[in-house]
């Protein structure tokens, strides 16, 4: 014990000659590295973790200690080293790394559009339409963009036709026709007023107006549709009518002898008509139930502009909100006035901007 102690006595006494021996600069670079330690070891909880100003402080003071106190301290030279090893990796960051380019994400959401639209469509098929609107995409890079958005393959995708998809198919094909009534203003006569409706765009025909709708004026105005559809009567396969007695015969006939199937809905059911029973409720809104009719030859130049802004520039629901055939100019939007046009009077506005 007794030899025990008199070594550590001569330790700390050389210790304290090698500490008179130091300058007062390098003391006060001690005390702070030694205090700022005891900082780090308090915070850590159970090991000490440095931010970036402690490694800063650090590499800045353990320089201007002695080489044999460097060697205890929390940071080495070897940390120091590391540290500076992740600045520089982090300062050289190239833009352009190895490997494929990433994909557009507008070529990205095209993709997975025609595929989620397309349930038949393959990579190949994707790749070829794609191609047509001057994309250069790969087929494994559509393979790539489909399983990141979780939509399978071909055969595992659900290929059955929608219902929706089903009945649009059918409507493309289907006409619809119908009456309604008007009583004049001043004698109360009643017009019967004779509409065609193609069910697919929701365009419409007024075939003409009569006090006297009897089959053979009906077959007249039939065959009047037939020529006017000329090459277009062979994209129609049926005709729904109701069971009224203007409908002759000689209308089935008509309409038999181009490939036109009429379709009778049964007896007090409008709702089996309803794409033209829909057309008799708007035209009687938004027309013949807000302004007086004096006569037929009223009626008829009405409808005729009524039946223009229909067909033209009425945004319709069940079309994305788009008229069934526009004949509205593209909106230049360099244009901040919005123009009015007034029809009938005003009972029906159009807006579009101003050029």
């Amino acid at each position: 014990m007794s030899l025990r102690l008199l070594y550590l006595i001569f330790l700390r006494l050389v210790g304290l000659v090698v500490l008179l021996g130091r300058s007062s600069a390098s003391k006060d670079v001690e005390l702070l590295v030694l205090r700022h330690e005891v900082a780090v070891l308090r915070r850590g909880n159970p090991k000490p973790r440095l931010d970036w100003a402690d490694r800063a402080v650090f590499a800045v003071l353990v320089r201007r200690l002695p080489k044999r106190l460097r060697l205890h301290r929390l940071v080495t030279p070897g940390t120091i080293l590391r540290w500076h090893r992740r600045l520089v990796a982090a300062k050289w960051t190239y833009p352009h790394r190895v490997g494929r380019p990433p994909v557009d994400e507008a070529i990205a959401g095209l993709v997975e559009r025609m595929a989620t639209e397309n349930h038949g469509w393959g990579y190949k098929r994707i790749q070829g339409e794609l191609f047509k609107l001057g994309y250069r995409v790969g087929a494994s890079t559509i393979r790539r963009v489909l399983k990141r958005a979780r939509i399978s393959p071909v055969p595992v995708r659900r290929t059955d036709t929608t219902w929706r998809q089903f009945l649009r198919t059918q409507a493309s094909t289907m006409l619809a026709c119908d009456f309604f009534h008007v009583d004049c203003a001043v004698t109360l006569k009643r017009i019967y007023v004779f509409f065609v409706l193609e069910v697919g765009s929701r365009y419409v025909r007024v075939l003409g107006t009569t006090t006297n709708p009897d089959g053979e004026w009906t077959t007249q105005q039939i065959r009047n549709l037939v020529m006017d559809l000329d090459d277009r009567i062979d994209d129609f396969r049926f005709l729904i009518r109701d069971r009224a007695g203007q409908f002759s015969a000689s209308f089935d006939a008509v309409l038999a002898d181009v490939g036109i199937e009429t379709v009778k809905i049964p007896p007090r059911c409008p709702r089996a008509n309803c794409y033209a029973e829909r057309f008799v409720l708007t035209v009687r809104t938004e027309l013949t139930d807000r302004m007086l009719i004096l006569g037929e030859r009223h009626l008829r130049a009405v409808l005729a502009e009524y039946v223009r802004h229909y067909n033209g520039r009425r945004p319709h629901r069940s079309r994305e909100l788009r008229p069934p055939r526009p004949t509205h100019p593209v909106a230049d939007l360099n244009s901040h006035r919005i123009k009015r046009q007034r029809l009938l009077g005003g009972l029906i506005n159009e807006y579009e901007r101003a050029a």
